[in-house]
């Protein structure tokens, strides 16, 4: 039995919604929860721990994350979403595992987060990533280093904006095995619909994604590709579907493509099938 292991028990409560929003509020107040630096930050700009709160409410809200779920996180960084997490998830059911292509970000989550949080445990996996691990000698040909069936909720952000379709198959396809029958799967990523594409192509989307090509791909940058990167939305949601994951409510869009939001990127929300 590994971490990501639930213990026997009762199904946990429905969430009370002013007792969350209390949460939150005292969550961005507290001086005391550790920040990195800005030069080791290496996973965006912008206020670090209101970005990680904002997610949290996306999680609880959208995603149906609750205190004593086992979490997954694939693509942690320098863990600007676990932080706000510590204050979630009770111990000893509710359980984080995260992991990164980036040593130094694990480093430092050890240090300030695991260190001070028995449930939470940080990996270094050394996938190969063209933007962020390019020497990297893990590939999509493995599997993740957990059990079948470990995990309530396993959550990407940001993640499937720098990968190609073959690593996007291979972590939607870990996360199917590693699901737990009707287990969340919250990803955000650039979703290509009929709406977004015809956004990008009146040149209002920011990222400006060039649409030449079959896809299922689509970059903005050319000299650096995997900078960010759009997929097909039938491409995307037909092959979350075929690996037994449906979509669990409509796609969150974001305002990236120049559409009202206050969500940046797409926020789509997976379930795993339960067996008949």
């Amino acid at each position: 039995m590994n971490a990501l292991t639930r213990a026997p028990g009762a199904e946990p409560a429905e969430i009370d919604e002013a007792v969350f929003a209390s949460l939150l509020k005292s969550i961005r107040r507290n001086r005391f929860l550790p920040i990195p630096s800005q030069e080791r930050n290496f996973v965006g700009d912008g206020d670090f721990l209101a970005i990680g709160c904002e997610f949290l409410r996306h999680f609880v809200e959208l995603g149906g994350l609750r205190p004593q779920d086992r979490v997954l996180e694939i693509g942690c960084g320098i863990g600007r979403m676990a932080l706000p997490l510590t204050q979630y998830l009770e111990a000893p059911a509710g359980h984080y595992i995260g992991f990164d292509v980036v040593p130094a970000g694990i480093d430092w989550c050890r240090e300030n987060i695991g260190g001070a949080y028995a449930n939470f445990e940080f990996l270094h996996l050394d996938f190969n990533n063209q933007l962020y691990n390019p020497q990297g000698k893990l590939s999509e040909q493995g599997a993740l280093p957990f059990e079948d069936a470990s995990v309530d909720f396993l959550f990407m952000t940001s993640v499937v904006t720098h990968l190609d379709p073959a690593y996007t198959t291979f972590y939607f396809r870990e996360a199917a095995r590693l699901l737990r029958p009707a287990g969340r799967l919250f990803v955000t990523a650039f979703v290509l619909d009929t709406a977004n594409r015809t956004l990008v192509e009146a040149r209002k989307a920011r990222p400006a994604f060039h649409l030449e090509g079959d896809g299922p791909d689509y970059i903005a940058d050319r000299d650096h590709p995997m900078a960010a990167v759009a997929f097909d939305a039938d491409w995307l949601l037909g092959m979350a579907r075929d690996l037994g994951l449906q979509l669990a409510r409509p796609i969150a869009f974001g305002h990236w493509s120049g559409r009202v939001a206050e969500n940046f990127q797409d926020i789509c929300v997976f379930q795993r099938a339960r067996p008949r």
